[in-house]
């Protein structure tokens, strides 16, 4: 073993993956970096599907790839996060989703990084892709990676290598991971961003790299994007009642657009000029949608992603925003 040649372990929160577990398991088969430096720890929350028939067979017919699962019986991302590093012997710990395909060089991308001090976490592209075939799903992958659906959130779409506030799932220390305190339990969305506070409040740096590239498979409709991102707004909120300090301003522009609409439509009933200046914006807002649709469906040679694009982004900036106004009324 050289100095750059370090004990890897790769962390996977993982429920009811049948299908796109084995996808990731070929993935990290796959990568360049020594085998033998590598293991795969799967805290899986008691799958009732075939996650874990699949993933014994794989180690058995992959015995050269060290793969080992751990119960996470409190069926939380953070709860098995921190069950699958407190099995981990590795230096270094490499967080993936079991929905996830990283690239052939993402290991070795990020302990290169890591190594060069470039970061105390380091991350970068979700390349994603649709959850299915289905027009919506389709359209949902690229509004999720779309500016005017995840705002400022350089992951999703940037080249730009530099410091960040957050990267999608994440590779550090372990030693790092137990001396900031690991995962906060308390948090069931949005712990990464958490844990990306703590390092950077104890002087560490989260460090962006367009060329570490994962392939990351989207919600397959509406309604599970409409779950998904009011999970996010909810959650958001607790972190941010915690460290007020670090909201952003895209993150206030969900909550800000519902209330407007909701008040919008009251003050609507009894006043005509109101009403005219909500429904007027309400167009104005419409129309950029439109323009992102059409505009994509031209670029991609997708027709249908004129309207899908604009029904996606509409379903998340709903849910977000009513979702983080939900949680104002839970209790820290």
């Amino acid at each position: 073993m050289t100095k750059t040649e370090k004990k890897v372990s790769i962390i996977v929160p993982c429920y009811n993956e049948e299908s796109t577990i084995q996808l990731l398991l070929n993935a990290i088969l796959e990568q360049d970096y020594p085998m033998a430096l590598m293991e795969v720890i799967i805290a899986d929350a008691l799958s009732q599907d075939q996650t874990r028939k699949k993933i014994e067979e794989f180690a058995r017919t992959n015995p050269s790839l060290s793969v080992r699962v751990v119960d996470n019986p409190k069926r939380t991302i953070p709860a098995a996060i921190n069950a699958a590093a407190a099995a981990a012997r590795g230096e270094y710990l490499v967080r993936l989703d079991a929905h996830s395909v990283p690239y052939p060089d993402y290991i070795s991308s990020c302990i290169r990084d890591l190594e060069a001090g470039l970061g105390q976490n380091v991350g970068g592209v979700w390349e994603i892709k649709p959850g299915t075939d289905s027009t919506i799903a389709k359209a949902i992958a690229v509004a999720a990676a779309h500016p005017l659906g995840v705002g400022d959130a350089l992951y999703r779409y940037s080249g730009q290598t530099g410091e960040v506030d957050t990267v999608p799932f994440g590779s550090f220390r372990r030693d790092l991971f137990f001396q900031i305190g690991g995962f906060d339990e308390r948090l069931l969305t949005n712990e990464d961003y958490e844990f990306n506070v703590r390092i950077r409040q104890a002087g560490g740096k989260i460090w962006f790299d367009p060329k570490i590239r994962c392939i990351y498979f989207s919600r397959k409709n509406l309604e599970e994007l409409a779950k998904q991102y009011w999970r996010y707004g909810f959650w958001k909120l607790q972190m941010l009642k915690r460290y007020p300090a670090t909201i952003r301003w895209r993150q206030a522009l969900p909550p800000l657009f519902v209330l407007a609409n909701i008040l919008g439509v009251i003050l609507s009933f009894f006043s005509k000029t109101i009403a005219y200046s909500y429904f007027g914006l309400v167009g104005v807002y419409v129309v950029i949608l439109w323009i992102a649709g059409f505009h994509e469906a031209i670029k991609r040679k997708q027709p249908a992603l004129a309207w899908g694009l604009p029904a996606a982004v509409a379903t998340m900036h709903l849910s977000w925003g009513m979702g983080f106004l939900f949680g104002t009324f839970r209790k820290q």
